[in-house]
């Protein structure tokens, strides 16, 4: 019997230090950089949460107290209350913010590999199946159809595939003259990696406790070896928050109609 979606939990990659966006990242770990206001970390949530999807495993790591507290505060920052100064009850006044999620916060080391980090919650997992992904990255991606293809192919391992976008303008030139000029195009040709996983538990046999393992290298590619690696490629909307720059654009796209906000 399949695991029902709503109990597969997601495995969000929270423990990186985002050196690359070191303007925003030297007093919080790169998942809690903002977008409008609320961390990037809340917007993949919310992706997940418009699927029915509510259970989350983060791995922390750098500076992951600050995660830690977030949730732990979470409805005294989203939502009104009266505090009772005699008794110190606190009573709350709406739902404003109010979310079904389960949150699990783990330490995995403040250095660990993404494949350490994965390997030191696997006892958070209690499904067969389970989501993956990294906590840096928004998209539209359709996951009812992610599941879906994860299941049609039968793998250990499903991961979304993305056409990544030119960080530079690309010409096309005849006779040393431009043709055309584009600003920042979508490269057609192949895919990376745009993370949003499907794993079955058998991942965890491809994994070690070593520090500084890295899922996107030996245990990727020995997947791919043994035919375990399916690539749903989604071709819509998938953008990272890499440098600081990718965060002004992505607080800019919030303030025009957000690709990836399918949540109402």
């Amino acid at each position: 019997m399949p695991t029902p979606k709503s109990e597969m939990p997601v495995v969000i990659l929270c423990g990186g230090q985002g050196t690359r966006l070191r303007e925003e990242t030297e007093v919080r770990p790169k998942p809690m950089v903002e977008i409008g206001g609320m961390p990037i970390l809340w917007h993949i949530m919310k992706i997940y949460g418009h699927y029915d999807v509510a259970r989350f495993v983060l791995c922390l790591g750098y500076k992951g107290w600050v995660i830690k507290q977030y949730f732990l505060r979470y409805h005294e920052m989203m939502r009104d209350f009266t505090v009772s100064m005699a008794d110190e009850s606190v009573e709350f006044h709406n739902r404003r913010g109010a979310e079904s999620w389960q949150v699990s916060c783990a330490e995995t080391g403040e250095t660990s590999g993404t494949g350490t980090r994965l390997k030191r919650v696997q006892e958070f997992i209690d499904t067969d199946t389970f989501f993956f992904t990294y906590g840096d990255a928004v998209s539209d991606i359709d996951i009812d159809k992610l599941l879906a293809y994860h299941r049609e192919k039968g793998r250990i391992a499903t991961v979304t595939g993305v056409h990544p976008t030119s960080r530079y303008g690309e010409m096309t030139v005849e006779d040393g003259v431009a043709t055309e000029f584009n600003e920042k195009p979508t490269v057609a040709e192949g895919v990376v990696s745009g993370g949003f996983f499907v794993f079955q538990r058998e991942i965890f046999d491809y994994l070690s406790d070593a520090p500084d393992l890295f899922l996107e290298f030996q245990p990727l590619r020995d997947l791919a070896r043994d035919d375990q690696l399916a690539v749903h490629v989604h071709e819509g909307y998938w953008e990272p928050m890499d440098t600081y720059r990718d965060y002004l654009h992505l607080n800019e796209r919030w303030r025009n109609d957000p690709p990836w906000k399918i949540w109402e």
